[in-house]
């Protein structure tokens, strides 16, 4: 039987094909699973569309066993913005809940993440591993020094979210002087339980996997959550120094004897 792997493909979208598919991803994920909903939602097409598309790069994962003609080749997506790719009046996605300011000023050559998703069929595989593989590429290509963008939590109801909010919070909040901070417009505090009742496992369990990949490299998150209404969830600011992922990367491929 031929391996899951030898399934897939990883590529930035080539052709419109590509970009319609991973847009019915989206659609499928996070307006059919978690509810949101946008000005550019297309909804009788089932596209999840927005502002930033035009100007973004698409890494996709695609399934080579499914025709590009099927709007569901693309089984994984990662939207990715360079800090080159910004200049005069552009803006980030995070800058509408986020004051990146901070971040800005301490001059790093960035990456912003954005609708990342998986189709339900393929997550836990070997999937998620090849597209982080091939965004460690783009990274490496383009001497990235900092990856950013914000990771949600389902749903809006920060009382449900206390223990992973306040874990995130009290250890790995982002250093002060380049720490973004959520707009006041959607600001939930973070810091919600006390120290002495932090409960690790509890916040474990209540943290996506997205965000404990996040933390495993190295990951650090900005000041306050903000409540994304629209999408129906809570998000987070996480930042992560490309050099210490890369480390962390290096260790996990020498402990499986990946590497020369």
């Amino acid at each position: 039987m031929m391996p899951e792997g030898a399934y897939f493909e990883t590529r930035l979208a080539r052709r419109e094909a590509d970009l319609l598919s991973a847009q019915r991803l989206r659609y499928r994920v996070f307006v059919e699973e978690l509810g949101a909903d946008g000005d550019l939602v297309d909804h009788e097409n089932r596209l999840e569309r927005d502002a930033f598309d035009p100007v973004v790069d698409h890494l996709v994962l695609v399934d080579r066993r499914r025709p590009e003609s099927d709007l569901e080749h693309v089984v994984g997506v990662y939207r990715l913005l360079p800090g080159d790719r910004i200049g005069g009046n552009d803006r980030f996605y995070c800058d509408g809940e986020y004051d990146l300011s901070p971040l800005r000023r301490s001059g790093p050559r960035v990456l912003e993440l954005g609708r990342s998703c998986m189709a339900p069929d393929f997550r836990g595989g070997s999937g998620m591993f090849l597209l982080w593989s091939a965004l460690a590429e783009y990274v490496l290509d383009r001497q990235v020094e900092v990856l950013f963008g914000v990771a949600s939590f389902h749903g809006t109801d920060a009382g449900l979210l206390a223990q992973p909010l306040s874990w995130l919070y009290r250890h790995h909040l982002a250093p002060e002087g380049m720490r973004p901070r959520a707009r006041p417009e959607g600001y939930q505090r973070m810091d919600l339980v006390p120290e002495a009742r932090l409960d690790r496992r509890a916040a474990m369990a209540g943290m996506p996997p997205l965000i404990k990949a996040y933390l495993r490299l190295g990951g650090v998150v900005g000041e306050g959550a903000f409540l994304d209404h629209a999408f129906n969830t809570t998000d987070v600011f996480l930042m992560v120094d490309t050099a210490a992922m890369s480390a962390r990367h290096r260790r996990f491929y020498e402990a499986r004897g990946l590497t020369e």
